[in-house]
């Protein structure tokens, strides 16, 4: 959360925000990401099916927008 809310409004890749919060040595799988952010916006938004601060741009990855 703090690295996505530190980089107000840039996008990452699921790849990139694995390798910057767990690094690029770690061994696991990418899939993290996607259940940490599903996570994420259970505990931020008030309707995580229509997230407003954790937004996914298909095909490109995650961004933070605060509103």
């Amino acid at each position: 959360m703090y690295f996505l809310a530190s980089n107000r409004d840039m996008v990452f890749s699921k790849e990139q925000l694995y390798d910057r919060i767990w690094g690029e040595d770690t061994y696991g799988d990418i899939s993290t990401v996607t259940v940490h952010i599903k996570r994420l916006r259970e505990k931020i938004e008030l309707n995580p099916s229509e997230p407003k601060y954790i937004q996914t741009l298909w095909g490109t990855g995650y961004k933070f927008t605060a509103i």
